[in-house]
């Protein structure tokens, strides 16, 4: 199959690698020639394209990775350009207004639940969709013939298509993406902007707590803001939402209301395991090494290299950074409480401070 790639940012190129190795031929064409040269040299596009209608010659399905703001204008000038046998699918984070606006029976919408706080085509990966959700929004004039066509090479490239009506999947990602991002830029913003007896928050009491909820603040703004213009109306349900649960806390406060707090994370920590149960379908065997790491080149593979010779399967980790002197905490999610305690016993023979624990209680 002849794919063309309209866009080659990390996603795009993302998409022409996966593809590539799953034996097909993939054009990619974007109007930053920079990026698209990226993409070239990384191998995610056999053919770089000089134009629109270069890249779409002959092509079997077209993947619109453009950015959102340019979403709906790049979507209808591919449908303008190719032929009737082009499918065409897209990889926005918004689906309404794409969705709308190209009424034909060879588009049908597309997102791809995954990504990191990396951007730009040197940064793309082949394994990126493998085991991430990849939702689709059919409307009622997509043909099937289309939803087919795009459903399998979606799964072909390891991720799990689903069928989800395109307002559905705004407020979906509304609510488990955009209001995330949102309250993290505004927690990070407003510990930066305090002054709390001399003391910067920031500098002084910043642990891991704040790390944590804020990883995804800041992210790159060229995106963002197009993102949550695109989405308002369902960022602002969400964070009305938000307010009514925030008010609901500051009640139990003023009132002392010990019932109610121990209520309130009684219920968060059964949510969160339901989230990780399905992330980790091996949950209940799932631990947790925190392991102290210096920050100096080769920890990690020194770390991981170790584990693997002695055939221990890491199944995911995540680095908190402290400092360049303080270093900081590496999570190792692995199978098993003895695999574990063997890997926790390896590192420690090499010095590391290891602590081992379930990753739910």
């Amino acid at each position: 199959m002849r794919i063309a790639i309209i866009g080659t940012g990390l996603i795009g190129a993302s998409v022409g690698l996966a593809a590539r190795r799953e034996g097909h031929s993939v054009a990619g064409f974007d109007p930053d020639e920079r990026a698209l040269a990226v993409a070239s040299e990384r191998g995610a596009v056999d053919e770089a394209a000089a134009s629109l209608e270069r890249v779409l010659d002959a092509a079997d399905l077209s993947v619109v990775a453009a950015p959102v703001a340019q979403l709906v204008h790049t979507v209808e000038a591919v449908l303008a350009a190719s032929a009737e046998s082009c499918s065409i699918t897209d990889v926005g984070s918004t689906k309404a207004r794409v969705c709308a606006a190209a009424s034909s029976p060879r588009f049908v919408g597309g997102h791809p639940v995954c990504g990191s706080e990396a951007h730009g085509p040197a940064h793309a990966r082949a394994d990126l969709f493998e085991g991430a959700s990849w939702f689709l929004t059919p409307s009622h004039q997509t043909s099937a013939a289309t939803h087919r066509l795009v459903h399998g090479f979606v799964a072909s490239l390891g991720a799990t298509p689903v069928a989800v009506d395109p307002t559905v999947h705004d407020r979906l990602v509304a609510l488990t993406s955009h209001l995330p991002h949102a309250l993290a830029n505004l927690l990070v913003n407003q510990a930066g902007a305090a002054r709390i007896d001399g003391h910067e928050p920031l500098a002084a009491a910043a642990g891991g707590s704040l790390r944590d909820m804020t990883r995804v603040a800041g992210s790159n703004p060229r995106i963002w803001v197009d993102i949550f213009l695109e989405n308002s109306g369902a960022v602002r349900e969400a964070l009305g939402e938000h307010r009514r649960r925030i008010e609901q806390l500051e009640q139990a406060l003023d009132a002392g209301d010990a019932g109610f707090l121990a209520r309130w994370i009684g219920e968060a920590g059964r949510n969160r395991g339901r989230m990780l149960a399905e992330a980790y379908p091996d949950l209940g065997i799932l631990q947790q090494l925190r392991v102290h790491v210096p920050d100096r080149p080769g920890v990690l593979a020194g770390i991981t290299q170790a584990l693997g010779a002695e055939r221990i399967n890491i199944k995911d980790f995540e680095l908190q950074h402290v400092s360049p002197e303080r270093g900081g905490t590496l999570r190792l999610f692995i199978s098993g409480e003895g695999e574990a305690e063997r890997a926790a016993r390896l590192l420690e023979e090499q010095g590391y401070g290891v602590e081992v624990a379930p990753v739910v209680e």
